[in-house]
């Protein structure tokens, strides 16, 4: 079986973001960056999967040179090679050309089935996956806690509020992961070291046959018209108990259109 993971180099959700004043993109090169926490569940169900079935597992990712950072600390967890699509036209890219660049992308690979995290931290659309689906000609089954692939057979177990609901779909296909699908290995020293010397491809847009003119920020499909920082924290109001504490809090509740 071959797999390939979907892999995304994001701005840590952990700290505060900004955009750039000259294009009104996220300021990537003033944050600290990390793989998108999703993909390493992507990442090691696949390692999972090809333990299970035999086969392989290959990242794929779309960024700047320095996501080369990310693509080894990917590697560090076990999958046997990397592809890089690199381009300086990207640069803005919205979901509908990412979904185009990929689906290029993985027209050059052999592959059975792609894994990816249910959405990436810093856009949260949830989207790729159907678009990538779409544009191959294949099924796609998201959201799951639960993966089971049997000869040409994928069942997903997709989360819910609810519940779960079971889906399948006949291979090659497109599947998004949750988090509480598995907990990923942390890498050992071994494979760290392993890591420096996995083949990593390099594919830009003139070796996808994708025009420049149909990515980047001046052909996305939306753009941020204006932005401003978020203002102060205000004080808190302090509601002193003299018998009429609870009507007070009706009242600020009421104002504020909580009730």
């Amino acid at each position: 079986m071959k797999i390939v993971v979907l892999v995304k180099q994001v701005p840590d959700s952990g700290e505060e973001r900004t955009l750039r004043a000259d294009d009104k993109t996220v300021d990537r090169d003033a944050a600290t960056k990390r793989m998108n926490e999703l993909d390493e569940h992507a990442i090691e169900e696949a390692l999972k999967l090809a333990e299970a079935n035999g086969g392989e597992v290959t990242l794929l990712t779309m960024g700047p040179g320095d996501a080369t950072d990310t693509i080894r600390k990917a590697l560090s967890m076990g999958p046997d090679k990397a592809v890089h699509v690199s381009d300086d036209a990207l640069h803005g890219s919205c979901a509908i050309a990412t979904s185009k660049v990929l689906a290029a992308a993985l027209g050059k690979l052999e592959w059975d089935l792609v894994l990816c995290g249910a959405e990436s931290t810093d856009g949260g659309v949830q989207a790729l996956p159907h678009m990538l689906a779409e544009r191959l000609g294949v099924g796609a089954v998201t959201g799951a806690r639960k993966v089971t692939v049997e000869g040409a057979t994928v069942t997903v177990e997709r989360q819910t509020d609810e519940g779960y609901e079971v889906l399948q779909t006949e291979g090659p296909a497109i599947v998004s992961v949750w988090d509480t699908i598995n907990e990923p290995r942390y890498p050992s020293f071994k494979l760290i070291m392993a890591a420096k010397k996995k083949p990593v491809e390099s594919f830009a847009l003139a070796d996808l046959g994708v025009s420049a003119d149909e990515v980047g920020l001046a052909n996305a499909t939306s753009q941020v018209l204006e932005f401003a920082p978020k203002p102060p924290r205000q004080a808190g109001v302090k509601i002193t108990d003299e018998g009429e504490g609870g009507a007070k809090l009706v009242e600020y509740l009421a104002s504020e259109k909580f009730v």
